[in-house]
């Protein structure tokens, strides 16, 4: 019986492959092998090779990249501590540069045990009073704790208490920053808070950014059926926060994200990806984008995320559109949760450039900003 289940398995495989990589018809996709002269060439439309994707961010950030450089480079904190101290605590890029200065210490420790990362903890013992230094310490102590431990287990737990800890404490040095508590929203899914105290933790992130997507994206894990709640509640906080948003705000993608959330390992339903609920979420992220704010920090987020759907819903033209706006970055979901990022990422870019040309495109007709 095993054995036929492991065939049936293997067939759905193949036939789900199958699917992506070519279309009904002699004018559909085909796999060429690398090099051949039909072959859809990324490399044509001004595309960054593989080797050249930046993991570590979803989109742009210079300044962020030089203080980085500096402080790997030097081991000096002061660099990083004087960004985030100039990083205004109402917006997103806050947010997003704690989660990348520790995401930088946590993957030096990784690669050099015992000694990587020790910038970071100078700047705690040097600097206690700093607001960021204890920001990024609580934000790398739940990286840690997901990194290099298992869910249920005592050193996962242990880790995430001391988040938990140090999440108070960075509250504490910055009154009305949501930073701790988005911080702590991590924690909470991995520790398991009861709804009511969750909802308690949620009003303090709401309280103090009301709109913040990190914030949301960051809640969303928690309501979602493989964490702490199910697919209905997953969707209705969704769909209530898209519901909300103001104009410009990117929360209408939230549902996108909803959706990815509980998108079944083996995909069944023929034609999933241009059903009713996924093609509703798309239009809500394809309208967010082009709503918001060119400079938006979470936008390139939203558009790596859509740009999974619009290739898997064979939408060319659209996804193309959003690979010239998002290239040369792959630090975000989808690709984040693969073990090779970028060679996910431009897998499916070239499946982009192969159904864009399959259908008549080519460089010369691909939209540019």
């Amino acid at each position: 019986m095993e054995i036929l289940w492991t065939l049936l398995a293997l067939c759905m495989l193949v036939a789900i492959i199958g699917r992506l990589v070519s279309r009904r018809g002699g004018t559909g996709i085909q796999l060429s092998r690398p090099g051949a002269p039909d072959a859809a060439d990324p490399a044509a439309y001004g595309f960054a090779l593989q080797e050249e994707l930046d993991v570590r961010m979803p989109g742009p950030d210079q300044d962020l990249l030089d203080v980085l450089a500096v402080v790997q480079q030097t081991q000096d904190w002061k660099p990083a501590a004087r960004l985030l101290a100039e990083t205004p605590k109402e917006g997103e890029r806050r947010w997003q540069r704690v989660q990348a200065f520790a995401g930088a210490a946590s993957l030096e420790l990784a690669q050099h045990p015992g000694i990587g990362g020790a910038w970071l903890r100078k700047w705690r013992s040097e600097a206690p009073k700093d607001a960021g230094a204890a920001q990024v310490h609580a934000e790398f102590l739940v990286q840690q704790a997901w990194r290099s431990s298992s869910v249920g287990q005592d050193d996962f737990r242990i880790i995430l208490e001391e988040a938990h800890t140090v999440c108070g404490e960075a509250a504490l040095l910055a009154p009305g920053d949501p930073v701790p508590y988005i911080t702590e929203l991590a924690v909470a899914r991995g520790l398991a808070y009861p709804r009511p105290e969750f909802d308690q933790l949620w009003a303090k992130v709401v309280d103090r950014a009301p709109h913040h997507m990190g914030a949301h994206l960051a809640a969303l894990h928690y309501h979602c059926e493989k964490w702490h709640g199910s697919r209905a509640q997953a969707d209705e906080f969704a769909t209530s926060a898209a519901a909300r948003a103001p104009r410009g705000s990117l929360l209408s993608a939230l549902p996108l994200f909803s959706v990815y959330e509980h998108v079944p390992d083996v995909v069944l339903v023929s034609d999933f990806y241009r059903t009713a609920v996924v093609s509703r979420a798309m239009e809500g992220a394809l309208h967010a984008v082009h709503q918001a704010r060119p400079d938006d920090p979470v936008l390139p987020q939203v558009r790596h995320l859509l740009v999974f759907f619009l290739v898997r819903a064979e939408r060319w033209a659209e996804s193309m559109d959003q690979f010239v706006a998002l290239d040369g970055y792959v630090g975000a979901l989808p690709w984040t949760v693969s073990e090779d990022p970028a060679a996910d990422y431009a897998l499916c870019r070239a499946l982009a450039v192969a159904g864009y040309e399959a259908n008549g495109g080519s460089p010369a007709t691909l939209r540019r900003p």
